[in-house]
């Protein structure tokens, strides 16, 4: 399928690895220019040249802490600087620490907020004035199933998922007559190093190994498996995606079935 993104320009954050890395991937596979970013430079530049050689797109990189003041809208300028213009966002925010309520002091729920709802608002407030000029625009935030169906244990990503979509929900109602679309993907138990760690981290708590705990989170998904990044990607390039110019104001699950609930 033709998706109409050649010679767009995108910015997709949190992409030295993981699900980042996979939308990215997505984009250049597709013509796009892409601009990554994320806090580890060494790893953004491996990451770039990689995906530059496997696609032959324009990919530079970006390094910068998103969860600090300054660095969404310094990412931000630097991304319009070499690109001339960003049609395309991409918002991936690391995963917050888990672990109940009362493990987590008021720093965690500070970190847990700047690095995935304050950093998507900052992005936004950079890019969205030029998307409404030119009359196009894709904004897409990556949260998780946690924003419709809330994961035990993992209470700092449960709140600041939801706050992000609340935030993404608004904005679409704003924006969807400056041509604009504003949607966000909910990836379930995916294979990244994200859902590595924590399911080490539960197989140490419970006395297990980590394979167990991958086995009973299969068990609950319909398909049998978790996710590939892959898969949670090709649905990011579709909402950037011409075709896709009639969807705003969503959030789809990319879990194999996993959420229960009916919408």
């Amino acid at each position: 399928m033709e998706l109409g993104l050649r010679s767009r320009a995108a910015l997709v954050t949190g992409a030295s690895r993981g699900l980042g890395r996979a939308v990215a991937e997505a984009l250049a596979a597709e013509g796009v220019d892409v601009a990554i970013s994320a806090r580890t430079a060494a790893d953004l530049e491996r990451t770039r040249a990689d995906i530059a050689a496997a696609t032959g797109a324009r990919v530079i990189a970006i390094a910068g802490d998103l969860a600090s003041e300054a660095g969404p809208a310094e990412v931000a300028a630097r991304a319009l600087a070499e690109l001339g213009r960003v049609d395309v966002l991409v918002t991936n925010g690391g995963g917050p620490p888990a672990g109940p309520f009362e493990a987590h002091d008021r720093r965690a729920w500070r970190s847990a907020l700047s690095g995935n709802f304050e950093s998507a608002v900052e992005l936004v407030r950079a890019v969205l004035p030029g998307m409404k000029e030119r009359g196009w625009g894709r904004i897409i935030a990556i949260t998780s199933i946690a924003a419709k169906q809330p994961v035990d244990g993992l209470i700092l990503s449960n709140a600041s998922r939801a706050a992000v979509t609340g935030f993404a929900r608004t904005l679409a109602n704003e924006v969807g007559r400056h041509g604009v679309t504003v949607n966000c993907v909910l990836p379930g138990y995916t294979r990244t190093q994200r859902v590595d760690t924590l399911a080490e981290k539960l197989a140490a708590a419970r006395g297990c190994a980590p394979t167990d705990i991958v086995d009973e989170w299969a068990s609950q998904i319909p398909a049998g498996r978790l996710g590939e990044p892959a898969e949670l990607a090709a649905l990011v390039a579709f909402l950037a995606s011409e075709r896709a110019s009639y969807i705003t104001g969503t959030s789809i699950p990319v879990d194999g079935g996993w959420i229960r609930g009916l919408l």
